[in-house]
């Protein structure tokens, strides 16, 4: 068994008695997912689809309010199943609703933005804490500065503060999104960093690696 996080292994070994599982986390494809170092835009945006309720409430705590009508600023956000009732809040905000982003477009969208934001889905902050989503991993892979709602990354992936900036609500959020904007070099230290840590440690030849490992453990 192959689990994307501690959580989901222990889960498999404790309640489903898996013999052998092993954490085999997501991972970038830097192939794909670069930075183009063109000059960013100013605007901030959001990749996620809205899903079956399980964040409405972090959506509009994390994501309506702190950009809502940002002055001098541009808003986006990119995915589905929005309902009609949540594009017109969006629309309200001042935040353009850009729908379905195929997911090799969206190292376009993270390279030529300020900076954008993760809001993990209710149980990747509680049952599933600590594992990221393809998304933090693509959007540092893309030298894009990120603040998350509240996560707590439990494996110690990446480095908090230096990968990336986590907040504990929505009156922060807004304050650090109008830090960044003002502080070019903190957007830069945190691109940089986390960039660094992709390269380090979570590329698709890293999870290559990881797998020949444990094939040639399975055939010992």
């Amino acid at each position: 068994m192959l689990a994307f996080g501690e959580a989901v292994r222990r889960i498999y070994k404790e309640v489903f008695n898996v013999q052998r599982a092993w954490t085999f986390h997501e991972a970038a494809d830097v192939a794909r997912f670069t930075p183009t170092f063109k000059t960013t835009s100013a605007e901030i945006n959001w990749i996620g689809n809205w899903g079956d309720e399980e964040r409405t409430r972090e959506l509009n705590e994390f994501l309506m309010e702190p950009l809502s009508n940002l002055q001098d600023k541009q808003a986006a956000v990119y995915g589905v199943r929005y309902p009609q009732q949540a594009k017109s809040q969006l629309h309200s905000a001042g935040i353009e609703y850009r729908g379905y982003l195929p997911n090799l477009s969206a190292s376009n969208v993270y390279s030529r933005c300020a900076l954008t934001l993760h809001i993990p889905r209710r149980f990747y902050s509680n049952g599933l804490g600590g594992i990221p989503t393809i998304r933090l991993f693509e959007a540092f892979a893309c030298g894009v500065p990120v603040v998350c709602s509240p996560w707590e990354d439990h494996e110690h992936l990446f480095r908090p503060n230096e990968d990336f900036i986590c907040v504990p609500d929505g009156r922060a959020m807004k304050a650090e999104i109008a830090h960044l904007l003002r502080d070019d070099w903190a957007r830069r230290q945190l691109s940089k960093s986390a960039l660094e840590t992709i390269q380090k440690r979570h590329t698709c030849r890293h999870r290559a690696i990881q797998f020949q490992d444990i094939c040639q453990e399975l055939g010992k």
